[in-house]
């Protein structure tokens, strides 16, 4: 858990940097900047996972397509719960606002239910490998 977490500080800073500059400095929307994080954030986060996190020996090809499953899951759940639920929340702040921290409540949410996923998903060792 440990090195999940330090793994997670990392393409989460990175990433989270990415959709915040996309959404403030560059104008994007909400969609595409929290989707870009994530294709950044994944990119680091299946490195250092699979080797260094799980130690995983299986097949390539599986835990890439198990890893790109539960990133897609994770990322659909985590952002499309924030976002109306920030917007309840907040509604009386702006959308920028409002948009801007459910970016962020997104962001934690991912966290949590990607760690499930990755370790009990997409970096399973089934007794074949």
């Amino acid at each position: 858990m440990i090195k999940f977490a330090l793994v997670g500080v990392v393409n989460t800073v990175v990433g989270t940097a990415v959709m915040l500059i996309l959404y403030n400095v560059f104008g994007c929307s909400y969609w595409l900047s929290s989707a870009a994080n994530y294709v950044v954030g994944s990119i680091i986060s299946y490195c250092l996972n699979r080797w260094y996190t799980f130690r995983y020996h299986g097949s390539t090809w599986k835990s890439v397509v198990r890893f790109a499953i539960n990133i897609v899951v994770c990322y659909l759940i985590a952002y499309s719960v924030a976002q109306p639920l920030v917007k309840w929340v907040l509604s009386s702040q702006t959308v920028a606002v409002q948009e801007n921290v459910a970016m962020l409540v997104g962001t934690v949410l991912f966290i949590v239910i990607n760690y499930l996923g990755q370790r009990f998903f997409a970096f399973r060792e089934s007794r074949a490998e």
